[in-house]
């Protein structure tokens, strides 16, 4: 990770520690570079999520672009996985997405995406972070008719409307869906997809303001999606995050559908089908126990990384795999999608359902999950705290105590100043009791920000 851009883009509360003058120089930066790289004006298509400051940056990236000489095209309010499928099928140099996903509405971020429509390369992060710093030379004004343009690119986001919908291979005619578009980029995208296909759909949280995104709603704030599939006897919901690049599940019994259970009962059906390749999932360390039990007794292989969906991709690209993803609900496709995609997720779901005609209670079954406990301590430097000698020899106190029956995980956020403490043992008691020992001896060290 570099000094601004973390493992999921630059974030930060907006206009605190990502600011509009950010904004401009990344324009600039990226508007310069691949003019210069290709010899041609740069082509660059922008999309945004429904925060208020998410119109600020998208008008100063775009200021910064066409500065630059660069043709910027807007796609307006849609998804992470749009703009990422975008600039792979349309061939534009590279794509931007102003979204801070999961996080509160007063935080903002820039993910980069290269024309590959996969996340941008750290050498190319390095250099804009360098242009950041001020470290390289002034860019040059492009002047008269080398200025850029902008474009509405409304048709990118209605092309990859149509390209979902092309991937389901059943009617959804007869099932009953609730979706959690967590006032957010799905907001309209989702209902549109699931209407095409004939479910009928009930929506909520579809009323973005620029301030409700994710507020108590969405894949972080599942409570309300369970509570709305019961009381409306729905056969299953899907509830996604800000930029929609993630998603999880309520059942028809409103139970929590997880990350872990849809990587199980996809790549289950995968093999069935012997469309498995290479007969591995990959997951990050923070998949559950019971995941991995329910993966042996399938008979089927798998790999860990670290967190984030970036490390997933890496090595399903590296190694050949189509399945992999993050409990959170970060789930790739290799054959469809270069990103993890909420909504794709949901269609994958839904067609393991209806191909297998069961309800998803009885497909997510065999997962019996280890109760884990995860709690965040905000810190001032999340270096100090992780290398902490009081606190090495707490995390390893605590895994001596569980043994082979559970184990615990601790490690820094890629996107906020905050260490995560988890822990997987017998019971809900045991795990709070060891997380809450980390954590306190975080504070006691005065590490807690």
């Amino acid at each position: 990770m570099g000094k601004y851009f973390g493992t999921d883009g630059f974030r930060g509360e907006a206009n605190v520690n990502l600011t509009f003058e950010h904004a401009v120089k990344i324009g600039r930066y990226l508007g310069w570079y691949y003019g210069k790289r290709t010899g041609n004006k740069a082509r660059v298509v922008i999309g945004k999520d429904t925060r208020r400051s998410s119109y600020m940056f998208e008008y100063a990236l775009v200021s910064g672009l066409t500065a630059s000489g660069a043709d910027a095209y807007i796609m307006h309010v849609t998804t992470t996985p749009s703009v990422s499928y975008i600039t792979r099928t349309d061939r534009f140099d590279c794509g931007i997405m102003i979204s801070a996903s999961h996080n509160p509405y007063y935080d903002n971020g820039i993910k980069l995406i290269n024309g590959n429509g996969e996340k941008m390369d750290e050498e190319t992060i390095a250099k804009i972070e360098e242009y950041l710093d001020g470290k390289t030379e002034e860019l040059p004004y492009a002047v008269r008719e080398e200025i850029g343009k902008t474009v509405d690119y409304v048709s990118g986001r209605n092309r990859y409307i149509g390209y979902l919908i092309s991937l389901s291979r059943f009617s959804f005619a007869g099932m009953n869906v609730g979706l959690d578009a967590a006032n957010g980029s799905a907001w309209t995208i989702a209902k549109a997809v699931f209407d095409a296909l004939g479910a009928k759909t009930y929506v909520i949280n579809a009323e973005p303001d620029g301030f409700n995104i994710n507020t108590n709603c969405g894949s972080t704030h599942m409570e309300g999606l369970q509570r709305f599939v019961l009381e409306n006897h729905l056969d299953v919901g899907f509830a996604f995050d800000g930029d929609a690049d993630r998603c999880l599940a309520v059942d028809e019994c409103g139970n929590l559908i997880t990350g872990d259970h849809i990587m199980y009962l996809y790549a289950k059906y995968m093999k069935e089908r012997g469309k498995l390749v290479n007969n591995t999932v990959v997951t990050t360390v923070m998949s559950n126990f019971g995941l991995y039990k329910a993966f042996d007794k399938a008979g089927i292989a798998y790999e860990k990384t670290r967190v984030g969906d970036k490390y997933v991709y890496e090595n399903m690209v590296k190694n050949g795999h189509r399945i992999g993803g993050e409990q959170s609900g970060h789930i790739i496709f290799t054959k469809y999608a270069t990103t993890g995609d909420g909504i794709l997720t949901s269609l994958k779901v839904m067609e393991v359902m209806l191909a297998k005609e069961k309800r998803l209670s009885e497909l997510a079954a065999p997962c019996v999950f280890y109760p884990q406990v995860l709690k965040n301590i905000k810190v001032k430097s999340k270096e100090a705290a992780r290398d902490d000698e009081d606190v090495l020899k707490a995390v390893q106190d605590v895994a001596a105590k569980l043994g082979d029956n559970g184990r615990i995980l601790v490690r820094e956020s890629g996107t906020e100043p905050l260490i995560r403490v988890m822990v997987e043992a017998g019971s809900d008691e045991i795990c709070e009791k060891y997380v809450d020992e980390v954590i306190e001896v975080i504070r006691k060290k005065g590490h807690e920000a």
